[in-house]
């Protein structure tokens, strides 16, 4: 008995289709199968993929039955709408994030997913880099004893504008805390669940910018502080990840390779797919069961492909979904929370969460 293969539709086919989601679609054959892409004018999907029908409108996205699976890249402030469209049509949909613009659209997509016969998935596709996956081992390990200090950065160098950017025009859903923050923000709660208070200092730092470039948050979880931060103008970046608990510290520089190398065209493909080089294996220094530890731990590969993989079991095999709906809209929630507390100067209890597991 042949196995069930997913066909798939994208919404949209900037950098987010080209390098994040096609090529893990277009390399797991027997699972899915790529068959149309939503282009307003252009035609680069069929030019890359010259299988795909390319579609101007969801309505004719929509039309075809045969589509199982809607992924959707475009901006911020049409995730709402089109996943509506998409869910209301019966079809499972990988959204992109960050989930949605307002928790207030969040929380509407999450109760229709609830209705729906599809499936519907937030695509957190940091929880599958190789020092996220490591630290993740490290700490279900209690490598470092009782954490009470996790400081994560996401920092970048574009000094210059970019007029054509919608990331960074004034427009709901657009700046640095939505793109950058939410992985940030999602990688904390998978590792402690979410927190009591946010302290938040979100500010517009370039002299062109019209949107945050720039976001620095505490998060209080009583013995355990969390620290987020993000900016653009970061011409030499310290460590990614600085964790440190009762019995010892673990530091980790350098980004994990898989978007360099899809951008570059590699396809996500081979035994040493999202290999860390040692350079950038993390530092180690513990006391476990009375040994001291002073050493580089080797990175876990990381492979985006793993989000697709899991997908698949739960759309065709009935497994539990790891990457809810939920989930994103507590990481809006948070965002929204941010900018309140940035507002007001001050920390605020962090209400007004979707208790759910990670």
């Amino acid at each position: 008995m042949s196995q069930k293969i997913l066909r798939v539709g994208i919404v949209g086919f900037g950098i987010s289709a080209k390098v994040f989601h096609a090529p893990f679609i277009t390399t797991m054959p027997g699972k899915y199968e790529l068959v149309a892409v939503l282009e307003r004018s252009r035609n680069e999907s069929k030019e890359k993929y010259p299988f795909v029908k390319v579609v101007r409108t969801m309505d004719e996205l929509l039309s075809d039955p045969s589509i199982d699976l809607i992924i959707v890249t475009t901006p911020n402030d049409t995730h709402f709408p089109y996943t509506k469209m998409s869910l209301q049509a019966g079809r499972s949909v990988v959204l992109e994030k960050p989930f949605t613009v307002t928790t207030i659209e969040g929380l509407e997509l999450v109760n229709l997913a609830k209705k729906s016969r599809g499936v519907l998935s937030v695509y957190q596709n940091r929880r599958y880099v190789g020092d996220f996956l490591t630290i993740r081992e490290i700490l279900s390990q209690k490598m470092l004893g009782d954490i009470h200090t996790y400081d994560a950065h996401y920092d970048r160098y574009r000094a210059e504008a970019r007029p054509q950017a919608w990331r960074e025009a004034p427009e709901p859903g657009s700046g640095i805390l939505y793109d950058l923050g939410a992985h940030l923000i999602d990688q904390s709660f998978c590792l402690f669940g979410l927190p009591k208070n946010i302290l938040a200092d979100v500010r517009l730092q370039r002299p062109h910018a019209r949107v945050d470039d720039f976001f620095d948050m505490w998060l209080d979880y009583g013995f355990l502080k969390v620290h987020l931060h993000s900016g653009m103008l970061v011409r030499e970046p310290g460590p990614r990840f600085m964790i440190h608990g009762t019995q010892g510290s673990f530091i980790k520089n350098g980004e994990d390779p898989q978007e360099a190398l899809l951008r570059a065209g590699e396809l996500p493909i081979g035994k040493d797919w999202g290999k860390d080089p040692e350079s950038l294996y993390g530092y180690l220094h513990s006391e476990i069961d009375g040994k001291m530890i002073r050493d580089h731990v080797p990175t876990t590969p990381g492979n985006f492909g793993l989000y697709y993989e899991n997908l698949y079991k739960t759309i065709v095999e009935g497994a539990p979904l790891r990457e809810k709906p939920e989930h994103g809209y507590n990481t809006i929630r948070l965002i929204e929370l941010a900018f309140e507390s940035s507002k007001q100067k001050k920390q605020i209890p962090c209400e007004g969460f979707i208790d759910v597991e990670y």
